[in-house]
Order: structure tokens, then sequence, then C-alpha cells
């Protein structure tokens, strides 16, 4: 196996490189209800390159007109660690590579670096691209000498090779041997179907380390959740380049996870993968994401989850307190993310003390007032609040309790109206009547259902008291019955989840009407913001 650590002639350690290559913005656009406009695309590409990655490979020019105006305005941003890399095939069967208008789609995106992808399994050169396997050859050759002739990195991306490989062997190391001889600057093993265990990868990848001189890359699909496992393999095997995405976006089952490979690799196998100071952010990278693609983000992610760090039994609470790495395999603080202890019925002393010192240092676990915030708790859950994922409203719970709450806001009176049919695709409407010091403010505002339209109203009635809660809102919304078996007088519980773009927060409202549930939740989230912006002197 390669070691992470070198050492170089003064006898100074040096960590062994591992070339991160991006591939959120094209393998990750293909994942299901993800759709990226060109300035998504730029927004990520410099979220990217502040995170330090190597390579970020940016869509396929041939493939949509979209993605021939990102690489025209790609080009004028200077990036400080990103190199910006094209995306394409080979040259058609029995098309001249100066012919092929694929190829001329990637000289026209005129970028440094290109990715080429060619077959390495013989039945797909067969069975799909319907051509013989001397010409499948030759398209790779063609394709990779055409684009070192006009001076240009590439990278040959060998797809299905390790299906190629188990199939055909000798075939599969053809594929390698000609992009290689074509002057390729590296090779990158694809496990396309996703279907390949660690071992495997290991021993092949082992294989093409040993007979080629040149760099060889990973790229691993998720199809049996064995992505990043197979990742870090083909790194220990010999590799030198990891391509993946951001959450572990991608077609069908998605691609091997950045965010949890980078980490891996760095803090707990010596590898340098991004530059030390960069790895603070990926959580926030990893969230950022995760906005832009208007997707939920996972919250039990390894690494940048919201639950990464949660802990929730009352033993688990009080050892980490004592000791983290009694319970934690590295400081989430070193990835960007924070410890939390979870509100709950069994998480004891230690981890509600852990959210009150937060607001009063001075109170101990034997304090009184500990005591009467743990039977606050047991008495709200009782009454079905789950405070479990939504500590933000327990942290106000607690501030009552001390006596540290001060309403922000008092509610006069609000009405919610549903249209039917829809006017704009608003098929709702909400007027609100606040008060703040003393001066009333009616408001109204529609929006898609009732709950949207509450909010929209009262955030605008607030904007000209508090400007920053226009640097709010809405990520997710959740609803749950408590008791079925009451039919329409039975509790339901909504959770809120709300971002500011630097912090993500839940909170929780209970009540038989739904609506007033939500506006419980709904007034929790921005007196919530309200406070750690009063706290942070905003």
């Amino acid at each position: 196996m390669t070691e992470a650590i070198s050492y170089c002639e003064e006898g100074r350690i040096e960590m062994k490189k591992v070339v991160i290559y991006d591939s959120t913005l094209r393998d990750g656009a293909q994942a299901q209800g993800i759709s990226f406009s060109v300035e998504d695309k730029l927004k990520i590409v410099e979220r990217l390159d502040r995170l330090g990655i190597s390579y970020i490979e940016a869509g396929n020019p041939g493939s949509n007109p979209k993605d021939l105006e990102f690489f025209d305005r790609i080009s004028r941003i200077k990036l400080r660690h990103a190199k910006v890399i094209a995306f394409g095939s080979t040259r058609r069967v029995n098309i001249s590579v100066h012919e092929d208008a694929n190829v001329k789609s990637l000289l026209k995106a005129d970028t440094p670096a290109v990715a080429i992808f060619g077959k390495s399994w013989d039945f797909h050169v067969t069975d799909i691209l319907n051509t013989t396997l001397d010409e499948n050859l030759k398209m790779i050759f063609d394709t990779i000498s055409f684009f070192k002739n006009k001076n240009k990195e590439v990278v040959f991306d060998a797809e299905h090779f390790f299906d190629g490989y188990k199939a055909n062997p000798e075939y599969a190391m053809k594929t390698v041997r000609a992009a290689v001889e074509a002057g390729a600057d590296s090779i990158c093993l694809c496990d396309t179907n996703g279907g390949s265990f660690p071992d495997e990868i290991f021993t092949i990848t082992s294989k093409v380390v040993g007979e080629f001189k040149v760099d060889v890359g990973i790229h691993c699909h998720n199809d049996t959740g064995l992505a990043v496992a197979n990742s870090i393999m083909a790194v220990k095997a010999g590799a030198v380049q990891v391509q993946g995405t951001i959450n572990g976006l991608g077609e069908r089952s998605g691609n091997a996870n950045l965010c949890t490979i980078i980490p891996n690799l760095q803090l707990k196998a010596g590898y340098d993968c991004i530059p030390a100071e960069c790895i603070s952010d990926i959580t926030a990278t990893a969230r950022y994401v995760s906005e832009i693609a208007n997707v939920i983000h996972d919250e039990r992610a390894p690494y940048v989850g919201k639950f990464a760090f949660a802990h929730k039994a009352g033993m688990h609470a009080d050892a980490v307190n004592k000791n983290s790495v009694a319970y934690e395999h590295i400081n989430p603080e070193a990835v960007g993310n924070e410890r939390l202890f979870l509100m709950s019925e069994v998480a004891g002393r230690s981890a509600v003390l852990n959210l009150i010192k937060n607001i009063d240092s001075t109170i101990t676990k034997d304090s009184p007032e500990t005591k009467t915030i743990l039977q606050k708790l047991k008495e709200l859950e009782f009454e079905g609040y789950q405070y479990e994922g939504a500590e933000s409203s327990f942290e106000i719970v607690i501030r009552k309790v001390l006596g540290k709450y001060h309403p922000f806001f008092q509610l006069g009176e609000f009405k919610v109206v549903v249209n039917e049919p829809s006017i704009s695709g608003a098929n709702s409407s909400a007027m609100i009547k606040i008060n703040v010091d003393g001066q009333d403010e009616i408001t109204a505002d529609e929006g898609q259902g009732p709950v949207n339209a509450l909010d929209k109203a009262v955030r605008k009635a607030l904007e000209r008291f508090y400007p920053q809660i226009g640097e709010m809102k809405l990520t997710d919304y959740k609803v749950r019955v408590l008791d079925s078996n009451s039919a329409t007088a039975a509790k339901v519980r909504v959770l809120i989840e709300s971002t500011d773009g630097k912090e993500v927060w839940t909170t929780i409202g209970v009540s038989t009407d739904i609506i007033e549930a939500s506006w419980k939740a709904l007034v929790d989230s921005i007196e919530y913001k309200l406070i750690k912006d009063m706290e942070r002197g905003k």
C-alpha cells in the first residue's frame, strides 16, 4: 500500500498529495430534480475555489447552449485554486476528429484542461457503440492527440473500466495504453455502474498504477453504497486524483461524496487534499451547494450534517462534556461543524446544562433553575413538543424560565385565507397586525399555501423595525399528526427550518390547529434570529 507520508531530502515530513476533482456541476447535475442555471454554476465554482478544490468539471459544452454561455463567462473570472475543465466524449464512430461536433464544442469552451471519456468495456464498444474494438482504440488516441496538439491538459476518463477489466482485462488495459500513448496527462478509472467492491478497486487500481507511468485517478458511483470506501481504497492503491461531487449528488444513487472523502483522507489518513486552512469551510460549502441545488441537506451526513456530532443519551452527553473523544472521532470545528446536544426526556442534566450555559454561564447542574427547566422540558414533551432537532425553540423556553426573554413584537391578530383557484401561483393570502414598542403595523401578503403566506406577511411587517429579517428564509416545513385517532381534533407538530445564509436553525410549534402550530414555530424562528443578531451586536 502507498504510504500517506513521505520524507524529503532534508528529513522534513511531506504529506502525499491527492488532487481533488469536483464534478458537481456535471455529474451532480445529472441527479433527479437538479438543474443549475448559469448563475448557479458560477456561484458554485467560486465557492469550490474558495474551498481549495484543484479541478472543477463544469459541464459538457456540446450538450446544451447554457454550458457554452457558462464557459464564456467563467473564463473572465480569476480563480485562486481551481482549474476549470470541460467534459466530453471521444470522437464519434468513423468520424474525423476535426469534423466531430462534440470535439469542436470542447475546443470552443477554451478551458485549459479537458476531460475525455471513452469506453473501456468491450461489451459497451461492440453492443452499445456498435463498432469494433480497434476503432474504439483509435477514437481514444485520435481525440486525446488532437487536444494535446492544442496544448490542452487532458484527463482520460476510462468509462466502465472496472467492469471492463473484470470482463476482459487485456482490452481494458489497451484503452488505457491508447490514452497514455496519445499523451494523456492523467487516467481516471471509472466505476461507472457503481457495482465494484473495495477489494476489487484496490487490486485493479494497483495493477494500473504498476503498469503505467502516469497519474491515475478514481471516479466512483454509489450504487452499492461503497463509493467513498472505493475511492479511498483506490488512493491506498496509488491513485493520486479523486473525482466526486459535493454531498454525493449524481445520477441514480449518486457519486462519491467529496464532503466525506476529503476529511477522511486529510484528517484521518494524512493525505494533502485541500489547503489546511480551507477544510473548516467544508460544512458551509456542503450546505451552500444544497441550497443552490434546492435540495434538503442530509443532516445525517458524516462530517457536514447537522447531526454528525449530535448526542442524545444522557450518558453520552455527560461523557462528551468530560472528554469529547469519548464519542467523537474528530473535533467538529475541524470541518466547520458544531457539537449538538439533543433535548429530550432521555437527554439528562448534562445535555440541558450545555444549552443553559450558553445563556447563563453561572448556572450549574445542581442549580434550582436546571431542575425547573428539566421539569418544563418533560411537561412540554407530554404536550407533544419534541425538541430533538429543534433546540432553537428550547433555547427560547430556557430564556423564558431564566427571565432572560423579552418579546420583540406583540401579535394583534392575523387572518389567513385560502383562495381557489389560485391566482398567479399563489393560492393563499395572509393579513397580520403586530405591535413593536407601541407602534402598530398592518401588512398583507400572499403565498403558495397558508403558512407561506403567513411567513411572508409577518416578515414583511417586521422588516421596517428589524431589517435583518430580510436575510431569513424558510427552507423546510414538516407536519406530523400526533394522535390520528382523534381525527380532526388531533394535535399536530410543526417543524420549521430557517436560514439566514450563515446559520440554520429549527423551531417547533404544537396545537390542534395547524395554522396556530405553524405560527408558534414561525415566531420562535424569527425571535431566535433576532436574539442571535442582538448577541452579535448587529
